[in-house]
């Protein structure tokens, strides 16, 4: 009888606590807005442009980072990229202008790369077995869903009693901290120098030549636009379109008392819903196709959004919405990356990865800026949101023609 794998590795449970600090931090990003703003007197585009900034470069750096730890080790990224996260912090916390603060947020893109989904990812699927690999690859999605739970009310805690350069600080401990778990990070070596060098030119050849290559990085493009925009806009959203918070209800009840600490709760409860909605994904993922199941995700975003906008935005819809949304928030992550490791394996699925994760965060990079490029501009968020509505269908549509049903591509020489 063959020897049942087990689900839960050390390097499953390395990884998810490394991702959930790093995305713990870079959730609560949203609810700085509006006090940065108001210290400093700067337009909402400035502030949005500094995080616009981060997520590209988060972008750019996930490739960079995905190959480096296949060429020097999956550690000494993660360490590399945790150096680049706590630096770009600390000098964040000293920024006086939009300028500065928008360098630095080119520091921290690079940190999130080096600890975040392309790096994790491939460590836990290089580490997880046939059958237990999409569930793991959720499971450590999810764990960046439960930093997402976390992150943007702790920032609030905290910012009730020290001043917001304090807590980027804090957070700069924090992730430094979060490297204890780095000895558990440890997966099988899949070939030497020599074969890296050259497999790695091959496949991402016959990768960069495929039709369906290029529809996954065509669609992930809207996830990317409508996560970023919504993890930086709405908590300000909420707090000045919302209606009023009923003395003496249900919020009142749990603590929630003004429209700002709605924000934070709503980015918190996305967290929580998506855990279940990515675990749920991974479990789905291995018994059908992916790409219906990616396409149906989008499809299911662009009527929530599209319903949310035009309802009266009351602290009943912010809660409902987040509650949709949450559910198939982060649920496209372990479909997209199981569907690369599957078409092209697992070798170079870090790279490969952070390919197709470039174009989720020239999306986010979008969502952000023109989220506050348009405020400036119109004095709310309802165009800017409709265009997140577009882009969510054009996912949808663009994953139907993926040939998933074929043989993996092989990694040896053609």
């Amino acid at each position: 009888m063959q020897k049942q794998t087990p689900l839960f590795t050390p390097v499953l449970i390395a990884g998810c606590a490394i991702m959930l600090i790093s995305f713990a931090i870079r959730a609560s990003f949203g609810v700085f807005q509006i006090p940065i703003a108001d210290e400093f007197g700067w337009l909402r585009s400035e502030f949005s442009m500094a995080i616009a900034i981060q997520n590209l470069f988060w972008g750019i750096g996930q490739p960079l980072f995905g190959a480096l730890a296949e060429k020097i080790g999956d550690r000494k990224a993660i360490i590399i990229g945790a150096l680049f996260y706590a630096a770009g912090l600390i000098l964040t916390s000293g920024a006086t202008t939009p300028g500065t603060m928008q360098f630095y947020e080119v520091l921290v893109g690079f940190g999130i790369a080096g600890t975040g989904f392309g790096v994790i990812l491939a460590v836990v699927g290089r580490a997880s077995s046939d059958e237990n690999r999409s569930m793991s690859l959720a499971i450590a999605t999810a764990a960046g869903s439960g930093g997402q739970v976390v992150g943007a009310p702790v920032a609030q805690y905290l910012l009730g009693f020290m001043g917001w350069q304090m807590v980027f600080v804090v957070f700069a401990a924090v992730i430094i901290a979060s490297l204890v778990m780095l000895p558990l990070m440890r997966a099988p070596v899949v070939a030497n120098k020599a074969e890296l060098e050259e497999s790695m030119r091959h496949i991402l050849g016959k990768a960069l030549r495929d039709p369906s290559f290029t529809l996954i990085f065509l669609g992930f493009f809207s996830c990317g636009y409508q996560l970023a925009f919504m993890t930086a806009h709405f908590p300000a959203l909420v707090t000045e379109m919302c209606g009023p918070i009923s003395p003496g209800g249900v919020l009142h009840g749990i603590g929630i008392t003004s429209t700002s600490a709605l924000g934070a709760a709503a980015i918190s409860l996305i967290g929580l819903a998506n855990i279940a909605g990515t675990l749920t994904a991974g479990w789905l993922g291995n018994r059908y196709p992916k790409k219906y199941l990616l396409a149906g995700i989008y499809t299911g975003r662009t009527l929530i959004a599209a319903a949310f906008i035009m309802l009266p935005i009351t602290p009943a819809t912010v809660l409902l919405f987040s509650v949709g949304m949450g559910a198939l928030w982060l649920a496209t992550v372990p479909l997209t990356s199981g569907l690369i490791a599957h078409l092209y394996g697992l070798r170079y699925m870090g790279t490969l990865y952070g390919i197709v994760f470039f174009s989720h965060q020239l999306g986010s990079f979008m969502g952000v800026w023109l989220g506050g490029r348009m405020y400036d501009i119109y004095g709310d968020y309802t165009a800017v949101w409709w265009i997140g509505v577009g882009v969510g269908a054009f996912s949808a549509i663009v994953h139907l023609p993926v040939k998933e049903n074929r043989p993996p591509v092989a990694l040896s020489r053609a």
